[in-house]
């Protein structure tokens, strides 16, 4: 807390934030210390080795790509931290060959021997196998790939190849009859699994080193001289112009989708034991390809692998059938008011249901909801936003048979939602044809909001029931990512969501929502306001407090809120489970306020915000972060939690968060960050294990019962 004597700090300046790109190295960096983590189970860990590879490659692909387009363009302006682009690059490239390092030596010295050791085997080299391995690879190369490969040699009648985004090749190099060395490119296809199985059960080898053996085939009467791997990454980053008419959307996301194709070259990943000539012509050959503005490639933008490459998809791997070398297995509950036959409509009418996946069943619940709304003949329109669709919808297919039912069905698709893009434009065209109007949202925002709302006859009057929540509405993520969620008939929110979905599919403009939270207009001075209004509380006295959880923290003046609050005195405690720009634990400046990071079994991907409020404590959950792009680019919805008994449980699970002392990470200023531990195994609280076997935060058992923290240990 400051005290009257202290000088006035400047709020804007750099010292006091922390670089967005670089605190998500460092939440990159506690998803591989999972793997590193000896108490992690052995096929977890690889699939935490698989994530960390998988979040690189998305992180390159946009954020390293958004950078090179900055310095390309001359642009030089300084983010909240006070780096350049260039600058952000730089140490970007440091942090990343050191943590490119660190997965190598836990995949290669700790995790593969260590699975041996339980019999599932990565072999790394087709000549070290045993004779009947060998001839079994032989059969199956000809057999299964060979027929599949296309060799594509460079010389002057064969320009260099077009290489696709994230694809595995192999750079041959070859002597033809008249002595002259040759370079060949041999894709290693996707369409293929990519761990080839051995003889022995859960003996594998990686694809690359089949084709690699087999060289011969594909070059007769050639001399091979060598094989090495590389990869390239490309800008997969759509730029839209926010002045297209949305009746246009679907036709240039397609377009875009398209080009990206051939987006510019922003990472080349190549195996340590690839020749210096060989790295320059690949460095020469794709810096030609790049086109204006895009600069050149250079030996800073290639990174050196040692082992194997394209290693998120170890995650095939780590999904063998092996329970013991596993987290145990996970059943999500269906909510005690759901687990009767009785009608889902005459429970919600009852009183809210409040939600936590994935340990309230997503299928009990939300599903449910939506199935029972397709099928009920008294309800006659459902509308819904889709942000990730996934690839095989069953949501989507319960709204298109719903609209074949002859309900009004609307839905807001997303069409640039990142990496999302082509399943999202697959299914906004098979809902069309069936009859659901599609809408894809208002002009310049993105949709991030996730919100339902069921029009329902009963008897002489239309009642609305509404979902709200944090995450997608996408069944295969829900039983992996944490979330909120609230299933209600209150008629403010029915009406406010009813003027939400004019907003999202016409040209609606209301003044005002009821309940809602709505960005990008109103959101950010509501959260300012509720921040400052603490402060108050705190000066005369009253009750005061903030706790907040979120992926990421980083816009500039919520920040500076969060410290006026600190310096007030206010207690603050953030779970942030990504990106934080904020520093905690500054000396007169944001004393009061902590910040943890929960990484472990889920994905923390759940949004709340509490506020003691004098007391009249005030609780909300939604699908907005505390950055720039939710709260200005974006359009977000984020709901009160009214229910005393919910808003006892949602506080309750909050500070059990608290309490970990396995998954959680505790930020310093400095904005490194440090693992709690446990003083004893006995004494160990790690939040995702207490809410699958131990404990559980009771919200449901009935309208006005009380929700708290149990534990049936």
């Amino acid at each position: 807390m400051r005290s009257p004597d202290s000088p006035v700090v400047d709020l804007r300046d750099a010292s006091l934030y922390l670089n967005r790109e670089l605190s998500w190295l460092e939440f990159n960096r506690r998803v591989l210390h999972e793997a590193a983590d000896s108490r992690t189970p052995l096929l977890e860990r690889l699939k935490f080795l698989g994530i960390f590879s998988g979040n690189l490659d998305e992180f390159f692909q946009v954020r390293v790509a958004g950078l090179k387009q900055q310095v390309a363009a001359g642009i030089v302006e300084r983010t909240a931290d006070g780096m350049t682009p260039e600058a952000q690059l730089r140490s970007i490239s440091g942090i990343v060959r050191e943590l490119v390092q660190q997965h190598r030596h836990c995949l290669m010295d700790e995790v593969l021997p260590a699975l041996a050791e339980q019999g599932i085997v990565l072999h790394q080299r087709a000549g070290d196998l045993s004779r009947a391995d060998r001839e079994h690879l032989d059969a199956y190369f000809h057999a299964n790939v060979f027929p599949v490969l296309t060799p594509l040699a460079v010389d002057p009648g064969h320009p260099f190849p077009y290489i696709s985004n994230l694809s595995l090749s192999l750079a041959v190099v070859l002597r033809d009859p008249e002595g002259e060395e040759r370079f060949a490119r041999v894709k290693v296809p996707k369409i293929l699994p990519r761990w080839v199985p051995l003889t022995a059960p859960n003996q594998l080898i990686p694809l690359e080193e089949v084709i690699g053996a087999n060289l011969e085939s594909l070059f007769p009467g050639v001399e091979i001289l060598g094989w090495y791997t590389f990869r390239i990454t490309r800008n997969t980053d759509l730029q839209i112009d926010n002045g297209d008419e949305a009746d246009d959307l679907l036709e240039l996301i397609q377009e875009e989708v398209r080009n990206r194709r051939f987006a510019e070259v922003v990472r080349i990943e190549v195996h340590a034991s690839m020749p210096a000539a060989l790295r320059q012509l690949l460095l020469a050959e794709f810096s030609e390809q790049q086109e204006p503005p895009a600069r050149p490639v250079t030996s800073d933008d290639m990174y050196e692998v040692m082992g194997l490459m394209d290693t998120a998809d170890l995650l095939v791997i780590a999904a063998l059938d092996a329970p013991a070398l596993k987290d145990p297995v996970f059943h999500p509950v269906t909510p005690p008011r759901l687990a009767g036959a009785r009608n889902i409509f005459d429970v919600i009418r009852e009183g809210d249901l409040f939600l936590h996946h994935p340990y309230d069943s997503f299928a009990s619940s939300v599903e449910r909801f939506i199935q029972t709304a397709a099928e009920d003949p008294d309800v006659l329109a459902i509308k819904l936003t889709l942000y990730r669709t996934g690839g095989d919808s069953s949501i989507a297919r319960l709204l298109a048979q719903a609209a074949e039912r002859g309900k009004q069905v609307a839905v807001l698709i997303e069409l640039q939602a990142r990496f999302d893009e082509e399943n999202n434009i697959i299914w906004a065209q098979r809902l069309e044809n069936v009859g659901v109007h599609v809408s894809y949202g208002v002009t310049g925002l993105k949709t991030h909001a996730k919100v339902m709302l069921v029009v329902r006859r009963e008897g002489d009057t239309m009642r609305r029931y509404v979902h709200i929540g944090t995450g997608n509405y996408n069944p295969k993520t829900a039983r992996v990512y944490t979330d909120f969620g609230l299933l209600s008939a209150n008629t403010l929110l029915g009406a406010d969501l009813t003027d939400l979905f004019n907003v999202l599919t016409g040209f609606a403009s209301p003044a005002g929502y009821r309940k809602l939270i709505v960005a990008p207009k109103g959101m950010r001075e509501r959260f300012l306001e509720m921040i400052r209004r603490e402060v108050s509380h705190q000066g005369t006295g009253r009750p005061a407090r903030i706790i907040a959880k979120m992926n990421g923290l980083v816009d500039p003046e919520i920040i500076a809120a969060l410290y006026e609050a600190s310096q007030a005195g206010v207690p603050i405690d953030l779970l942030v489970r990504g990106i934080c720009c904020l520093r905690p634990g500054l000396p007169g400046l944001s004393e009061t306020i902590r910040v943890l990071s929960i990484v472990g079994r889920f994905l923390e991907h759940s949004r709340a915000l509490y506020f003691l409020n004098g007391g009249a404590e005030e609780v909300y959950i939604g699908s907005a972060d505390w950055m720039p792009r939710n709260l200005d680019r974006r359009i977000e919805a984020v709901a009160p939690i009214e229910d005393p008994a919910h808003r006892q449980a949602l506080r309750d699970l909050l500070l059990l968060m608290w309490q970990d002392n396995r998954q959680a990470w505790e930020l310093r200023s400095d904005g490194s960050y440090v693992q709690r531990h446990p003083p004893s195994a006995e004494a160990e609280m790690a939040t995702h294990r207490v809410l699958v076997e131990g404990g559980k935060v009771v919200t449901n058992q009935g309208p006005s019962d009380k929700g708290q923290v149990t534990s049936d240990k």
